[in-house]
């Protein structure tokens, strides 16, 4: 999921009910396809993850969690919290379909396939940002307000080699190899699509980073047992919520990347689905839902927030609506505390 592809034609023409596996590949080779890469068949479903889906979703029914405010007005009086636009681009068949033929492409014609929705210039921008913000943090310096601050991964920001990354949802894996570019080198790249990897595999040899790794893995059900100073996230949370389970699985979402960001690490997530403080919002209610369950635990220094904000991009174009100045895009640092 290395960002938001939309289909050629506008939105508006997707069917009004979710798509099936058979309304979204027609073509009976790329359909083998994406049910031979289907990380189900490597992992299969255990008891732990479908306890986890069935928390969320009690959590998600049982929470009185405040609507995000969006920076764009709405027709609508009242938002409805349970209202999920599902998309294609919420199903893992969509996207084994597409990186089987990119990776066709590859092996056919030499090219890597489309690079995201969010293009190459942001791209640039988020790798050249990230290493700014390591390099500020290395120094101890909270760029956002001026202040100063003491994060257990100071003396790791200081050496960007031993600086370990990971990127959720790599896609083709190009951020990473823009971060290469800046100085990083423990780099590690994970999708649940096996023709995502197998490509950006290809594309990392062909390019001269063959040091960087790359590994199946579904976010939400992530066999990973380390943690990482850097964990990137571009576009993975938006595709995620345009999955019909989109609200369960984004409450999911929250409780891995919490186990996979080193204490005084960072998470970075770039979208295009949310705002910046549509965010700042979601991350707070999940302090919330993790403070809740530290109420009784008084050891475990309860009230402490999980995840606070750190920085943003504020160079990314911007536009008006509704008399709302906001950018068709947002980045957003998070330090894990």
């Amino acid at each position: 999921m290395a960002g938001i592809r939309w289909p050629p034609e506008d939105s508006e023409l997707l069917p009004p009910r979710p798509p099936t596996t058979a309304d979204l590949i027609s073509d009976d080779d790329r359909s083998v396809a994406a049910d031979s890469w289907s990380i189900k068949s490597e992992y299969g479903s255990t008891l732990d993850d479908e306890q986890r889906h069935v928390e969320a979703a009690e959590v998600l029914a049982g929470g009185n969690f405040a609507a995000a405010a969006s920076d764009y007005s709405s027709d609508k009086d009242e938002p409805d919290a349970s209202e999920v636009e599902t998309s294609m681009l919420g199903f893992q068949s969509y996207w084994d379909a597409s990186y089987a033929e990119d990776l066709a492409n590859f092996r056919e014609h030499g090219h890597g396939g489309e690079i995201c929705r969010f293009g190459v210039e942001v791209m640039d921008t988020v790798a050249t940002w990230t290493k700014n913000l390591c390099e500020n943090m290395s120094q101890g310096r909270n760029v956002a307000d001026d202040s100063n601050f003491k994060s257990e991964s100071s003396k790791a920001f200081k050496d960007l080699s031993s600086c370990s990354v990971l990127d959720l949802g790599t896609g083709n894996g190009l951020l990473l190899q823009k971060l290469a570019k800046q100085g990083f080198s423990d780099l590690m790249g994970t999708d649940y699509s096996e023709g995502a990897i197998s490509l950006a595999r290809n594309l990392a040899i062909r390019d001269g980073f063959p040091q960087i790794n790359f590994l199946v893995d579904d976010v939400l059900e992530t066999k990973l047992d380390r943690k990482f100073h850097v964990v990137m996230d571009k576009g993975t949370l938006d595709a995620i919520g345009l999955h019909p389970d989109g609200p369960v699985k984004r409450i999911m979402y929250w409780e891995s990347v919490s186990n996979l960001v080193a204490p005084g690490g960072i998470l970075v997530i770039t979208s295009c689905n949310n705002t910046k403080d549509e965010l700042l919002l979601e991350a707070e209610n999940f302090n919330k839902r993790r403070r809740t369950a530290e109420d009784l635990d008084q050891e475990a220094g309860s009230g402490a927030a999980v995840f606070r904000y750190l920085d943003h991009v504020r160079t990314y174009p911007t536009i008006m609506f509704g008399g709302v100045e906001g950018s068709r895009v947002c980045t957003v640092a998070f330090l894990r505390n």
